[in-house]
């Protein structure tokens, strides 16, 4: 939180920044409070980290400091804030592990808006007792567990189903009084004559004046420098652009630059506003003045409040909006369709212009000259007959850049439907803002009519057409949008018309009642969500705390700031620091690498390559990668070698200065090529059973078709990171490591250091995040670091930047689906025939394992008697692509899910009927011949059905849909059955090591790491359990290879179940030596037994070790059983969409999931909620963009874009299915990581339902293909209408796409 005194409006100002763009030169007479300024565990949490921490919304924790932070900020500015305030709060926050709901829910605590059952009143009575009803099977809904439950009076045996993860009523209550006071001299030194100040870096000057005429002078002396408030762009340039700006001036404290003054005609803002400060000015303007002056002033509002996020509104400039001149701007748009006036001001005085067609002269340039500044930006009234709006539309509406922008101003003659003047502008049609002036042109003099409509398409589809190869791609989409803009301002302006006329003279036609919610503005319902979960039995030990919603251990850890990751480990003396060097081409020969303007960059030491590799450069899961690449590249991306300098910033400017030649070889980029060119790895799998061609003959009828799934990035918020120290002797090395998998990573290291593994000791305390990105792509960075710190004898340091994590480390397979599936006329399935092809990159990694597990999966949840398949890997010329949770399974659920919905439509069949009479039943054998036992999935299929009202609520959508045209709903509901265990057996087996010391203490080790998904949290109820101890006395402090050797990697879901059952065995060992101790003293304390045993030389510390029985598969047969058991689940979601514009709100979601007996309702139900917003960003939202080159764009959070908190759907019930004990894990739990994921495509579908009802509006009932995943873009081109046939695709083979689907 940044707090400064504002002169200018005479208060304190508290807002949040971004640490990362902040420049410290800026924090000048400013005040910093930190996470850790505010609370810790040491004395007492502030309510902002408590509740975080209690109401389970941290779970990696490596986003919450940043959460809490602006949460902190908030409750500062507003002690008693909206429900509304909080979600705004958090547009510019990003969390990749909880899926939102816990920290919204813990935070509404603090809303003023709150009602007895913790959600906002929205006066039907308590909002919690009719869903209850329905999930508990009866209950009141009065507090399941409370005195006045109905159930209470039932028999013992039935079963108690609560809804509260954690009990409000323990919060301590918000004390504004006892917050840490704002400096004082910070407020008088606001009175005192301020100082010009000048930083000097070692190449870059800052300069803060504090009066207009000394800014003036400094630009004509610097007339390139840069002018910065925000550093919200210059940040990013000089960050990710490799941009340098040798001279910076601040203007921020200049009082011209921050002057507010309202004029006859608008209001004039100093170009330093920020843009927080613009829009709480327009804010009130909007309210005090009468509507018809105010039409610029709200379109302004509605693009700010969907611009970036609140830590960028609050540092970023008006003036610098417009002067980076971005082609995308959201503002600029509306600037220059108003007409707004911008005053420039130099040495030879000041003039003033208007923001026309002329004022961008290329590509982020204008016309104002080099020494001239941007003084000050008039925002006009808008007069009597004047309509304006503005739309945007981006991949994700919260903190994104758009895809197209665009203000639009109309001004009719007085009294009628006449145009007098019109302009539209756009952004994101050319490389600059542009008019349509054409089209404006023709449009003058016209009636506001059909006809006008008609021809101001036709006229906007011809001006703002874009090159097939424009960069940025999406070209029809964005053609497309110019017009659907148009039309929604078409209709707007109809219906302000026949309001603002009251229907007389008939001035123009009224807006058909279909067509009105085109017009609505994009407005989010309040939040609204129930978790249900089994109590734990009556009679069960207060301090047994298996089945109950433990908080996460490192929480309030987290929420504090407090928490140790791997790059927090405090920097050993002498340190170096190392940034990769990687080809930027796809397939290249290297012809040389020159390091030598590298070795003058101040602190470099040394560069290291393949030829410093003291052992073996050959490297990867199967021996076909290598630590740094000798003679070829392989991808953009591939590791040549590394620089090494004393800090990190010195190590990039070296690394970016090393030269490298290249001979280019043509590469192989997408699964299209590469079936084309054969490039396959060798092994080939397949799965056949039954008689496909008999069960052809006998279908009624037969569909073929394909499906496309995109890849995915981990975007663990958390990059790769790794320290290595040299001990010095013996090869000897430590590595602390933010790795999954510390077998691997030791063997790697071992390997291209010549030593054996016992010389090399890895450590993980904790990750910010994993999901399959650091089961072994980490070893990529840490055999490279471990390389460096051998041959330079000193401790190394690597954390990648983002951009480098995403670049280099590969992400979740793309696949192709291929399809043809016979079945009968009432949807019942007879035969399928499929072939999946996946992009593993140019390695085998994982690839093998991923492709099986989409095999095993093929079926999703559905008995289909005749199958052959068949699962080929794609060599390309990508990055390695790698596990992700889920690991292939939900590929190949998800072309079964397409074929299925294909197959209910060509039967004209209810969906959810003809997924129902093909599920399974207890009993039926799988493709690959395992029998299902314990197949709790059509229970969960029934409950979720009954508790998301699905009938009742499907004829509503019905009804809706034929209600509107423009905006159509859908729902869909989806099973899934996710087998449990490694595919490769071997990997099924786990260890722990358990220490007692005299004091009754318990230090746990186990096999498996942390990575967010609680599982130390587990191990630890499991142990207090076992030892029945409370968890108090137990601790876990990290995952090392010195304490429990060959571990298998924390992944495929198993490891509660395998280390649990590894810890379970090491406590039994402990209680069998301590049997006799206790049969002597009965009465004696657990600490009586423990000093005892000690006193009778009983060993105190035990091994314990777990394999996963009878477990192991042929594929060549089809015999043998892959999994040690299934995980089920049923979703049902309910989307609405835009048909004009490809955007869709999630409204509704009803999960109901099976995870056996839970160990932790809280950090299952997290698990849940995390994996399905996961999904739901890899099936509607995450688009990994590549060149024809096989270059990745989209290298960081401003083109990739993860769900945020407003992509939640609004309703969100999860349900953990009762009564389902599972016997084959440990206290009869199941595993939960990965099987939730899956769910997500209950979005997908819906999204494809909701299409399915605007295509049955433009005529068309058949069949159509919708690619993963389901962006704007592909939801928009589905939706064909009057529009996108007015922008034909160009001809495919006619021009170089700017992006290619890999």
């Amino acid at each position: 939180m940044i707090s400064k005194y504002d002169r200018f409006r005479k208060k304190i100002l508290h807002h949040t920044a971004n640490a990362c763009l902040f420049p410290l030169c800026a924090l000048h007479h400013v005040a910093v409070t930190t996470v850790e300024g505010i609370g810790n565990t040491k004395s007492r949490l502030h309510p902002a980290q408590e509740r975080i921490a209690k109401s389970h919304g941290s779970q990696c924790g490596f986003c919450t400091p940043g959460i809490v932070m602006s949460m902190y900020t908030l409750l500062r500015n507003k002690p008693e804030p909206q429900m509304e305030d909080i979600e705004d709060a958090f547009q510019g926050n990003l969390c990749r592990c909880t899926g939102y709901r816990p920290i919204l829910e813990g935070y509404r605590t603090f809303a003023k808006d709150l009602n007895c059952c913790g959600r906002i009143a929205n006066g039907t009575g308590c909002c919690r007792s009719e869903r209850e009803n329905s999930m508990n099977g009866g209950c009141c809904g009065g507090k399941t567990n409370g005195p006045d439950c109905c159930m209470n009076g039932k028999e013992d045996n039935v079963t108690m189903m609560s809804s509260s993860l954690f009990n409000s009523s323990e919060f301590q209550p918000l004390d504004p009084t006892q917050e840490p006071i704002f400096p004082p001299e910070l407020m008088t030194q606001s009175n005192k004559q301020q100082k010009q100040l000048c930083f000097k870096g070692e190449r870059v000057m800052w300069i803060q004046p504090t009066t207009l005429k000394e800014l003036v002078a400094l630009k004509s002396q610097y007339p390139s420098a840069k002018l910065v408030v925000g550093n919200t762009e210059v940040g990013i340039e000089m960050r990710l652009k490799n941009m340098l700006y040798p001279v910076i001036i601040a203007p921020a404290w200049i009082s011209e630059m921050n002057a507010v003054q309202h004029t006859e005609t608008g209001v004039t803002f100093g170009a330093a506003c920020t843009l927080s400060s613009v829009e709480e000015v327009l804010r009130k303007a909007v309210a005090e003045l009468p509507p018809y002056k105010t039409e610029v002033f709200q379109a302004v509002l509605e693009q700010l409040r969907w611009f970036a996020g609140p830590q960028i509104r609050n540092v970023a400039a008006l003036g610098g909006n417009i002067m980076t001149a971005s082609p995308i701007s959201d503002l600029n748009p509306v600037l220059m369709a108003s007409g707004s006036k911008l005053t420039l001001v130099s040495n030879e005085g000041k003039r003033t212009i208007t923001m026309d067609e002329k004022f961008f002269t290329g590509y982020r340039k204008t016309v104002v000259k080099p020494e001239e500044i941007l003084l000050s930006v008039e925002i006009p009234y808008s007069k009597k007959g004047e309509y304006f709006s503005a739309f945007k539309q981006a991949s994700r509406r919260e903190d994104d850049i758009a895809i197209v922008t665009c203000g639009m101003r109309v001004l009719f003659q007085d009294g009628t439907s006449r145009v007098e003047e019109i302009k539209l502008s756009y952004g994101g049609m050319a490389p600059t803002t542009v008019l349509a002036l054409k089209t404006c042109q023709e449009l003058t003099g016209r009636d506001w009519n059909e006809k006008l409509l008609q021809n101001a398409c036709h006229l906007l589809a011809g001006e703002m057409d874009l090159s097939p190869s424009a960069p940025g791609g999406m070209v029809d989409f964005r053609r497309t949008l110019t017009l659907s803009f148009f039309f929604k301002f078409y209709l707007t302006v109809l219906q302000k018309l026949s309001k603002n006329h009251h229907g007389t003279n008939n001035l123009c036609e009224p807006v058909p009642s279909n067509y009105i919610s085109a017009t609505e503005l994009f407005h989010k319902d309040p939040i609204a969500n129930a978790q249900l979960f089994q109590e734990v039995p009556r009679g069960q030990a207060v301090e047994d705390m298996v089945g109950r919603p433990l908080m996460h251990v490192s929480a309030a850890k987290q929420a504090c700031g407090e928490a140790v990751y791997c790059d927090d480990i405090p920097h050993y003396e002498n340190e170096l620091y190392l940034t990769l060097v990687t080809s930027t081409k796809a397939h290249a020969k290297i012809l040389s690498v020159d390091a030598s303007e590298a070795q003058s960059v101040p602190g470099f030491v040394c560069f290291v390559s393949a030829k410093d590799v003291p052992g073996s450069n050959i490297t990867g899961i199967a021996n076909d990668e290598t630590v740094f690449a000798e003679d070829v590249v392989t991808c953009v991306g591939h590791i040549i070698g590394a620089v090494l300098a004393d800090t990190q910033e010195h190590s990039r400017r070296a690394a970016k200065a090393v030269k490298i030649k290249y001979e280019e070889l043509k590469p192989i980029v997408t699964i299209q090529e590469a079936i084309e060119k054969r490039s396959f790895l060798k092994s080939i799998k397949r799965i056949n059973k039954g008689d496909v061609k008999k069960g052809f003959e006998e279908s009624d009828h037969i569909l073929e078709g394909e499906m496309y799934l995109g890849g995915q990035e981990h975007f663990y918020l958390e990059t790769h990171c790794t320290v290595a120290v040299p001990k010095g002797e013996d090869g000897e090395m430590e590595l602390f490591v933010s790795t999954q998998n510390l077998m691997k990573t030791q063997e790697f290291a071992a390997n291209a250091l010549g030593v054996p593994s016992n010389r090399v000791v890895v450590r993980v305390k904790r990750m910010g995040g994993g999901f399959g990105g650091k089961e072994t792509r980490n070893t990529i960075l840490t055999t490279a670091v471990a390389v460096a710190a051998f041959k330079t004898g000193r401790p190394v340091r690597c954390m990648l930047d983002r951009d480098e994590d995403m670049l280099i480390s590969g992400g979740r397979h793309p696949f192709l689906g291929r399809y043809k599936v016979g079945f009968m006329k009432n949807g019942k399935v007879k035969s399928l025939e499929v072939s999946y092809y996946s992009n593993g990159g140019n390695s085998v990694d994982l690839s093998y394992g991923v492709i099986d597990r989409a095999l095993l999966h093929l079926d999703n949840s559905y008995n289909i008697p005749n199958v052959s398949s068949v699962g080929i890997v794609c060599k390309t010329n990508l990055p390695s692509n790698t596990a992700f949770r889920g690991f292939g399974g939900p590929q190949g659920m998800m072309i079964a899910e397409c074929w299925m919905s294909d197959l209910a439509q060509k039967c004209g069949l209810p969906p959810e009927e003809v997924r129902k009479l093909n599920l399974y039943h207890e009993g039926d054998l799988t493709h690959f011949n395992q029998k299902l036992e314990g197949f709790t999935l059509r229970r969960c299929w029934d409950e979720c059905l009954s508790s998301s009202s699905y009938h009742a609520r499907k004829k509503l959508i019905e009804e809706f849909n034929k209600q509107n045209r423009w905006k159509k709903r859908g729902m869909c509901i989806i099973p899934t059955k996710f087998g449990i265990s490694f595919t490769i057996p071997f990997l099924n087996q786990a260890g722990a090591l358990v220490h007692v010391y005299t004091d009754g203490s318990v230090l746990l080790t186990h096999g498996g790491t942390e990575m967010g998904q609680g599982l130390h949290t587990k191990m630890i109820q499991v142990a207090s359990r076992s030892l029945g101890i409370p968890t108090s006395k137990i601790y876990i402090s990290e995952t090392s290879t010195n304490t429990v050797p060959n571990t298998s990697p924390t992944a495929a879901s198993v490891s509660a179940d395998i280390n649990g059952m590894a810890v379970h065995n090491a406590c039994q060992t402990i209680l069998k030596r301590l049997e006799p101790i206790k049969q002597s003293n009965p009465k004696g304390s657990w600490e009586d037994w423990i000093k005892a045993a000690y006193e009778n030389c009983v060993s105190l510390s035990a091994t314990g070790f777990y394999r996963i029985p009878d477990i192991g598969y042929d594929f060549e047969k089809n015999e043998g059983k892959p999994f040690c058991y299934f995980s089920y689940g049923v979703a049902c979601s309910e989307v609405e969409i835009d048909c004009l514009t490809g955007d869709h709100k999630n409204i509704r979601t009803d999960i109901v999931m099976d995870v056996g007996t839970s160990l932790n309702p809280a950090i299952d139900i997290g698990q849940i909620e995390g994996a399905f917003v996961q999904g739901l960003g890899l099936f509607t939202m995450e688009e990994l963009r590549y060149s024809p080159e096989g270059n990745l764009y989209t290298r960081g959070p401003g083109m990739y874009k993860i769900p945020a908190f407003g992509d939640i759907p609004t309703e969100f019930y999860v349900s953990l299915l009762r009564d389902c004990p599972n016997s084959k894990a440990v206290y009869s739990s199941k595993a939960v990581g990965e099987p939730p994921l899956f769910l997500s495509a209950s979005v997908f579908y819906a999204i494809k339902d909701a299409i399915y009802s605007a295509r049955r509006d433009s005529g068309l009932t058949e069949l159509f293909r919708l690619d993963s995943p389901a962006t704007p873009e592909r939801i928009r081109n589905a939706c064909v209408d009057i529009f996108t046939k007015m922008c034909p695709s160009a001809e495919p083979g006619t021009f170089k796409p700017w992006s290619v689907r890999v």
